[in-house]
């Protein structure tokens, strides 16, 4: 029944192939199937042989590796500890009244595939966090049922970290959902081959963190340029109006880093190339933004409408998301459009290679990978197949080859410190150079107060590089003064993000300039920093220059991301595991070591409750006021001002000098 296999512990039951491995330090991975057990990648990166210690008798065997310790009994029940020998996690046990246990694998009849279901026993008092971005407003999880798949602002990044001193990856791609019950915890996958887990044992979030990381991968180290300011809109629709825009931030002597070119700059979704009527001197544009210190980006989109001039190759040679059923259409904008399949090695490097020829080799080094869900039209992934199988069982897995789609080609091109906009991630992604935002959200209050908790559970999933479209992206008139407050309190916590980026498609709507290629699509209105009057507009200066002062300081945050997997933005308790009052605010967070920020998420509001972790001293910068830890304060935040406080005298140049 038990046996050890070189560091591998394994249960043979029936037949049921069980397998616990040491993968990485303090953390093991675990998988089950009734049949042959796969050695997927999908996200953990190859480890080297660990020495572990694997105890086996007639009743339970036991594996340790490090701090933690796996124990299944002769029923096939398994057990995590810690090094402390507390219970981390236990499956759920198969009593004779109740008849399932833990694994539950069903297949489907006639097939080989497989209903899965993981039951794990809960802790009603847990605490969980991460997986990923939810458009919810709860940090916690416990209590969630979350769908373990991606849509537009759905990034499902299956990775949990647990107060009790555990993290989880469900490396498992396959469309499912996960419950965070009060009385149990159901992991679930309607058609899978195996299940598939990886769980660490840590003291404190840090630790924990920097495991998963270390078994997943790290962020490259970010480019210089994509710590200041991005600037976008929902589009620009002529080369010359974005030169004039880019034009005027400069005359203006306003920090600008990146500008960006939108979707429909090309002649048919599927080309991959300027459309010359309206982008004429793609080089000459190149040149002179680089010459102003500017990064230009472009859109990419996966879809290929039936037009394209790439479609008839692609679908011969098995590049294009196939439907089992159905007309061949995956998504509908402006034509019939099947998608680009990123599963497909031979694909991604025919995207590459259009990419390089029509795009990188004019000098364009980042991209903005939208639509990388893929969005389906209809989200049925029991129709969709891609080169790895049904999306039901691999679809989880597409943003993550659409960012190594790009990452492949720029590395082969010599280029180093890679990163590149994306709507979605999974786990791994981040490796790839994935910078992912918050999708099409509304414009609003409520809307950003979403905002800030999805991105510190992105942070948790491991995906350090996160941003949002400052603003909101749909809807929102720059003369309306409501969502003026909006944009500013929007535009202030954006300072505090990983990437600071304006976008979005205000109001009202600019006509199309033409009936084919880009200009058959409309625009937004105005979305630069002077579009939303003269207060707002000496507001944003202000704090385009505070983010110019605070570089250095994002930059160190950036290698530490790099070389560690430590999120710039995350909850209060990544630095404060050990305050139980950390653990519960769920509406401001650390940026980096030394700043807390808690941002004005109402409208009209000028004062907010902020908490102030215990176990350090907090100076308020704009009046220079220190404050003992562990206790909240109710703070002045008057319509230009941020309440923000700095770590035990931490010397950053918040007020301007």
């Amino acid at each position: 029944m038990f046996k050890a296999d070189r560091n591998r512990l394994v249960r043979e039951f029936d037949s049921e192939k069980l397998w616990i491995e040491p993968w990485g330090e303090n953390s093991l991975r675990v998988r089950a199937s009734y049949t042959t057990i796969e050695d997927s990648d999908w996200a953990l990166l190859p480890m080297n042989d660990i020495k572990t210690e694997i105890k086996i008798d007639e009743e339970v065997a036991t594996i340790v590796n490090g701090k933690i310790k796996a124990e299944i009994k002769r029923t096939g029940q398994v057990t995590f500890y810690n090094h402390k020998d507390e219970v981390l996690i236990r499956e759920s046990e198969n009593t004779y009244q109740l008849k399932y246990g833990g694994r539950e694998l069903i297949p489907h009849p006639g097939s080989s595939n497989y209903r899965l279901t993981l039951r794990l026993e809960s802790d009603p008092n847990e605490k969980l966090y991460g997986m990923g971005q939810y458009q919810q407003p709860f940090l916690n999880l416990k209590g969630c049922m979350l769908e373990l798949t991606h849509r537009n602002s759905q990034a499902s990044v299956p990775f949990v970290l647990s107060n009790l001193g555990y993290g989880m990856l469900w490396h498992n791609p396959a469309v499912g959902r996960v419950n965070f019950n009060l009385n149990v915890t159901e992991w679930q996958a309607p058609s899978t081959k195996q299940l598939d887990y990886w769980i660490t044992a840590g003291d404190t979030p840090q630790e924990i963190e920097e495991s998963y990381a270390s078994v997943t991968g790290t962020v490259p180290i970010m480019p210089d340029y994509a710590m200041g300011f991005w600037q976008c809109k929902l589009r620009y629709q002529t080369q010359e109006e974005l030169m004039e825009v880019a034009r005027e931030y400069k005359k203006r002597e306003l920090p600008i880093s990146v500008i960006v070119v939108d979707f429909f700059h090309w002649t048919n979704q599927g080309d991959w190339k300027f459309d010359p009527d309206y982008w004429p001197d793609p080089e000459g544009m190149v040149k002179e933004l680089r010459e102003m210190g500017i990064e230009l980006m472009i859109s990419v989109w996966p879809t290929v409408q039936t037009e394209s001039e790439n479609y008839q190759e692609m679908i011969e040679k098995g590049y294009l998301v196939r439907s089992d059923r159905g007309v061949r259409t995956q998504f509908q904008f402006l034509g019939q459009n099947a998608i680009f399949d990123a599963t497909n090695p031979k694909a991604r490097q025919f995207l590459w290679n259009k990419i390089k020829k029509n795009y990188y080799d004019k000098g364009i080094k980042v991209f903005w990978l939208d639509e990388a869900e893929p969005e389906f039209t209809v989200y049925d992934h029991d129709i969709y197949r891609y080169h790895l199988g049904s999306s039901l069982q691999v679809g989880n897995i597409y943003p993550s080859k659409y960012s190594q789609t790009f990452y492949d080609g720029m590395k082969a091109e010599g280029q180093e410190n890679i990163i590149n906009l994306v709507r979605c991630a999974w786990a791994g992604s981040q490796r790839f150079g994935a910078l992912t935002w918050s999708g099409d959200i509304h414009s609003s209050f409520k809307v950003l107060n979403n905002q800030v908790r999805a991105g510190l559970n992105m942070a948790i999933a491991g995906i350090p590089w996160w941003t949002t479209d400052i603003g909101g992206f749909h809807g929102g008139n720059p003369d309306d003064p409501s969502f003026r407050e909006c944009m500013i309190r929007w535009f202030q916590y954006g300072v505090f993000c990983p990437v600071f980026r304006l976008h979005g498609d205000r109001m009202p709507m600019q006509k199309p300039i033409g009936t084919t290629g880009g200009g058959q699509c409309h625009s937004g209105a105005a979305n630069e920093v002077w579009s939303y009057g003269e207060e707002a507009y000496e507001i944003f200066k202000e704090y385009l220059h505070l983010r110019e002062r605070l570089r250095p300081y994002i930059s160190e945050l950036m290698q530490q991301a790099h070389e560690k997997g430590t999120p710039p933005m995350r909850p209060l308790f990544y630095d404060f595991p050990n305050d139980k009052e950390a653990w519960e605010v769920d509406d401001q967070y650390m940026f980096g070591p030394d700043i807390i920020v808690a941002p004005i998420l109402n409208e009209g509001h000028r004062n907010r409750r902020v908490y102030l972790p215990y176990g350090a001293e907090w100076k308020n910068p704009y009046s220079g006021q220190t404050f003992e830890g562990g206790q909240y304060l109710t703070v002045e935040a008057p319509l230009e001002r941020i309440p923000l406080f700095l770590k035990n005298g931490a010397d950053l140049p918040i007020a301007s000098r």
